[in-house]
């Protein structure tokens, strides 16, 4: 995949940014006394790999004027070595403005994994085109790849034509466009026709699409199988098959990619992806992953395609490092990468957990 050379940001990323709280030790929230903060949101998390590799990574939100929790998202994004921009909006009160919160147990054993958003009022359903100098940022600087995912587009009417007139600019001036379709079924009630409408638009212009085959069918409306079974031979062939239908509707799309994942119990999972690029597929077999938290994964895994793509390696090698990306990350307590340097990402996909002095 041809980037643009002269780009300042190999990522930028529109997102809305929040707080995540959890139990420490996996404990369920409905036990828990005392919580964990940080700051999340799904499309900064893939930011995490290029820019601790040290790939400059520029993220595009809202903050809100005076606030404590903006101050700490910044922070935040800082000590991940990430650029930010974005509007300083007023609260308007208790009842304007806030982050997005995330409140989610870990799981354990045979206790799977809760997630519950609280996204009411979030100062990211406010995103507008007009509050970013998007000429500059991906003209005059420009970016290699700009991500956005469906999270965000599917959030309000503001924010789909957001990611809309963010996707035709970085069209424009040359940058890739990654799109993660990430379809939730609550934030698509009562507005299914246009949200199909915009997020066909956006992977029209998309140069690596992600998604599932269920992405794929239910937020573009491709016909494709029915649902895979469980197990993961059945999701492969499910995906493949979605692909081929896929590139024929969006053919500027170079990559499609999707992650595999299957579930013995909360610390044990079976992991693997597929890419798809030149006609070609490419599989990391699922195999044995020990897991301290799950979430996160999905996101790291398209982290690691991504940095990849962005360093120039073939197909097969982004997979890898994808997967590999993806299973370390579930290892974290972040739901973000946090990798010392490239080699500790492929120890996981070599296999090589002895210690390393």
């Amino acid at each position: 995949m041809k980037l643009r050379e002269d780009a300042k940001w190999s990522l930028v990323i529109p997102t809305s940014m929040g707080i995540r709280i959890c139990p420490p030790q996996g404990e369920p929230v409905q036990t828990a006394r005392t919580f964990q903060m940080q700051v999340t949101s799904a499309e900064s998390n893939v930011g995490c790999v290029a820019s601790y590799l040290g790939q400059p990574v520029k993220i595009l939100t809202n903050f809100i004027k005076g606030s404590p929790i903006s101050t700490m998202i910044k922070a935040d994004l800082r000590s991940r070595f990430m650029d930010y921009e974005g509007p300083e909006l007023e609260q308007g009160g208790a009842w304007g403005y806030r982050h997005q919160f995330n409140i989610a147990d870990m799981g354990y054993g045979n206790r799977g994994a809760r997630v519950w958003n609280d996204r009411a009022g979030e100062v990211g359903l406010a995103l507008n085109a007009a509050d970013f100098d998007l000429d500059r940022i991906l003209g005059e600087e420009g970016a290699k790849i700009v991500h956005m995912s469906g999270l965000v587009a599917a959030l309000s009417p503001a924010t789909l034509q957001f990611c809309l007139d963010v996707a035709h600019k970085a069209t424009e001036h040359g940058a890739k466009v990654s799109f993660d379709l990430n379809y939730r079924a609550s934030f698509w009630k009562g507005r299914e026709e246009e949200l199909r409408a915009g997020f066909t638009e956006i992977a029209s212009n998309c140069s690596i699409l992600i998604g599932n085959e269920e992405d794929f069918q239910l937020a573009l409306g491709l016909e494709g199988p029915e649902a895979g079974g469980k197990d993961l031979g059945s999701k492969i062939n499910g995906f493949k098959a979605m692909i081929n239908t896929a590139h024929e509707t969006f053919p500027k799309v170079e990559v499609f990619a999707t992650t595999l994942r299957e579930v013995v119990n909360a610390n044990h999972h079976i992991w693997g992806a597929i890419l798809w690029a030149d006609g070609t597929f490419h599989v990391a077999e699922p195999r044995d992953i020990g897991v301290i938290d799950r979430i996160g994964g999905g996101d790291s895994t398209v982290a690691g395609i991504l940095y990849g793509i962005i360093k120039g390696w073939e197909a097969e090698r982004c997979l890898q490092f994808g997967w590999a990306s993806g299973a370390f990350t579930t290892s974290l307590l972040t739901d973000y990468a946090t990798p010392a340097d490239e080699e500790q990402i492929w120890s996981v996909w070599e296999g090589n957990a002895r210690i390393k002095r």
